[in-house]
């Protein structure tokens, strides 16, 4: 073999679960994301299952996302959606009778939206255990991440915040997969010195860095991104690509910007009469998007064209060739320098194919079917199976980065979300004092102290800070932050008192329900 090429996934959403409301807005970033990114590639990956194909990748599953897709109240609502949206696509059939071009379109999603449909259910809406049983088919390799997606290097003050992001995740793992994770991906591929401690207290084996984390280490790298270095303490750092991260990611050079693509924006939600769209608006109150798009990205103009799902499904497969050619050529080139085989990392948000690029499950199709097609030349595998290949690597020490903007950690810590970080700190601080005698409480109270655990993760989540420095739903970002904070004191203060609010603390249980196992000793 002259060369590999690693994909790998990264899925994760932040926990948003509403139960006291009938319809919530945010929910709808889970709704969509099964629909065109999750189910999609679960019925790719079966694919190759189906035809044999000789392709293994990785894909990390969060714990909140993984939370969130067991959780009935969210199996049961997602399915309404679905019902939902068939309905919207029968209706809309018989409304674009006229318009040959978008009846044909309607046509398409109302077949799509079965698909998902009949997949979903036909896995009784559990893909967890749906992705699990490929990872056990040897097709797919799964990742965890920390339990609430926190970014570590910013939790760095307090080691046992950052082992109980790490343990957390490992012991819901093992409840979801029934095995222990071999990778992670360091949220936001943020990486600190130290971190490799905790990594290696969870057996974890390996993690993904960006390339400058990787080309700073200590000593220098010898094969650079294209083989892993192992920390001291024997962790194996692999670092991104920049090549295949910019062909997929750039602004400029990627190809989700091709004209042919549909356009993300463009949705019958904002172009259709409200009386007849907003039963599938996400919020009744606000106009949002359906899901059902009518026009391609065609250019930087606000003329769109109509979509031609031909010319972009073709479009996804001229982008596959070329970036296999790519990758050929690069293995070409490196083959003459190296001593061993060259390995491509290529991370990507799994968000990015299906939600924001539509026809990026069909690239990955055509991707791996053509690659599977160059025997001997280039072969996609996993991390793990790297290390297997290739036990003996050079020792070095990663440089702190992160893949934010400028490499390093503005984008969750500047003057929009700084304010966050003192008050997770004393909630930090108390956290680790319960910890210590947690297991002298009294059985409420020791629930009082799980949920306390809870909601401190919740605040860590990195996904609040981005959403204040992005100003994307900063309100919701800023409200999440502080209600779990308020939570956490609250009950910080009644555990104080020795007077703990059973009915609070049931509906506190009821509404952030995840990690039911949690184990509060990680923090002492």
């Amino acid at each position: 073999m002259q060369g590999y090429v690693s994909l790998v996934l990264h899925a994760h959403l932040p926990f948003v679960r509403h139960p006291e409301h009938e319809k919530f807005l945010e929910e709808s970033w889970l709704f969509e994301a099964l629909t065109e990114t999750y189910v999609p590639l679960l019925q790719v990956l079966q694919g190759w299952q189906r035809d044999g194909l000789n392709a293994r990748v990785t894909m990390s599953l969060s714990p909140t996302l993984c939370s969130m897709l067991r959780d009935p109240l969210l199996q049961a609502r997602y399915t309404r959606h679905l019902e939902g949206l068939l309905r919207l696509a029968a209706s809309e059939l018989q409304r674009t009778q006229l318009e040959p071009r978008f009846q044909e379109l309607a046509r398409m999603y109302h077949d799509r939206f079965a698909a998902v449909r009949q997949t979903y259910l036909g896995h009784q809406c559990d893909l967890v255990a749906a992705f699990g049983k490929l990872q056990d088919a040897g097709r797919l390799e799964i990742a965890t991440t920390a339990a609430t997606h926190a970014l570590l290097p910013l939790l760095g003050d307090h080691p046992s915040a950052v082992r109980a992001q790490i343990l957390v995740a490992r012991d819901h793992y093992r409840s979801c997969f029934g095995r222990d994770p071999r990778g992670i991906w360091l949220p936001e591929c943020a990486y600190f010195e130290g971190v490799e401690t905790v990594l290696q207290e969870a057996n974890l084996r390996w993690f993904i860095l960006d390339s400058h984390g990787l080309l700073h280490a200590q000593p220098r790298p010898r094969y650079g991104v294209f083989a892993p270095v192992f920390t001291p303490n024997a962790l194996a750092a692999f670092g991104r690509d920049p090549d295949s991260s910019r062909q997929v990611w750039s602004k400029h050079e990627g190809y989700p910007g091709d004209p042919r693509y549909r356009d993300f924006y463009r949705d019958i939600g904002f172009d259709l009469d409200p009386a007849y769209v907003q039963p599938y608006w996400p919020s009744p109150e606000h106009r949002g998007f359906t899901g059902l798009k009518y026009h391609r990205i065609t250019g930087a103009t606000s003329d769109k064209q109509p979509y031609d799902r031909a010319a972009a499904l073709r479009a996804a497969t001229e982008h596959a060739e070329h970036f296999l050619e790519a990758r050929v050529g690069q293995i070409h080139k490196l083959s003459s320098l190296l001593d061993r085989p060259p390995l491509i990392v290529s991370p990507y948000d799994a968000e990015l194919f299906g939600h924001w690029w539509y026809e990026g499950p069909e690239f990955l199709d055509a991707l791996v079917r053509k690659t599977v097609t160059r025997q001997g030349v280039v072969e996609l595998i996993t991390p793990e199976d790297y290390l297997r290949r290739y036990p003996t690597n050079q020792i070095a020490r990663p440089s702190p980065s992160s893949w934010g903007e400028q490499g390093h950690l503005r984008v969750w810590l500047n003057e929009r979300n700084a304010w966050i970080y003192p008050h997770l700190q004393v909630a930090q601080e108390r956290m680790s004092a319960w910890a210590q005698c947690h297991a002298q409480l009294g059985s409420v109270e020791q629930r009082a102290v799980r949920q306390a655990a809870r909601e401190l993760l919740l605040a860590q989540a990195s996904d609040w800070s981005f959403m204040l420095r992005s100003d994307t739903s900063p309100e919701y970002a800023r409200q999440r932050v502080r209600s779990h904070l308020l939570r956490f004191t609250a009950l910080h203060d009644q555990l104080t008192r020795s007077k703990v609010d059973e009915k609070l603390l049931a509906e506190m249980e009821q509404r952030d329900n995840l990690f039911p196992e949690i184990n509060c000793a990680y923090w002492a």
